[in-house]
């Protein structure tokens, strides 16, 4: 087994929290590369080959720009938030076909007290978010196996934001109500610091990434995408 992350990762996010300004990240460039940078592309290296047993259609990029790695510059060109970096490491799994359309993704978020992985769909536009519902409305049964197995229930946790009220053109009694409200679709494990720097960590999130696999499955579906 390996070991990707180490301590030295979350004290460098934590310190990039603290002293969050170009002249402090540049200084400290190498450590950002030595402790979060390279350890992530090697992981998403190493993840290539299960994910494609999950999906054949899904992407685990080590690319250093354009690839699975976000970058760890932040874009605040229309945010009220004026620093420049993300205080946190991220990558998305993306299928093949996501260039210029809404996809569902796997996840993972490296932050000190903050980690987690799963995936799904996160502030879909509104013809995205809108053939999910429809989906969701006309196809219950698939949508319940995939997110109320044993499985999925003993790992992952739904989240995102929801509507108060059910959107206009459903039922209110339909069975997926609930769910047809969301205006995310996504689900995650969390996960402690200390875990994220053991040798368990990869097989823990590849079962993860299974056990999310039948929601993205079902989101590729609404989307008319190939799973």
């Amino acid at each position: 087994m390996t070991a990707y992350f180490t301590p030295a990762t979350f004290r460098f996010l934590r310190d990039l929290a603290r002293n969050n300004n170009r002249d402090w990240f540049l200084a400290n460039k190498t450590r950002y590369e030595e402790n979060v940078r390279e350890p992530f592309l090697r992981l998403l290296g190493d993840l290539q080959a299960p994910l494609a047993k999950i999906s054949a259609n899904y992407r685990a990029d080590t690319r250093t720009q354009g690839g699975s790695l976000f970058r760890q510059h932040r874009d605040t060109r229309f945010a009220n938030d004026k620093t420049p970096y993300k205080t946190w490491a991220g990558a998305r799994l993306f299928h093949e076909r996501s260039k210029g359309i809404e996809a569902p993704v796997f996840y993972l978020h490296i932050q000190p007290g903050e980690c987690f992985a799963g995936g799904g769909l996160w502030h879909p536009q509104s013809d995205a978010l809108n053939k999910v519902r429809a989906f969701l409305a006309d196809n219950p049964a698939a949508w319940k196996k995939a997110t109320q197995s044993k499985a999925f229930r003993e790992r992952l946790t739904q989240g995102g934001d929801t509507l108060t009220r059910p959107p206009r053109g459903f039922d209110p009694n339909h069975e997926l109500i609930a769910d047809i409200r969301r205006k995310d679709f996504v689900a995650s494990a969390t996960f402690d610091d200390a875990f994220a720097t053991s040798d368990e960590f990869k097989p823990y999130l590849v079962d993860t990434l299974k056990r999310v696999a039948p929601m993205i499955d079902y989101l590729c579906a609404a989307l008319e995408l190939d799973f």
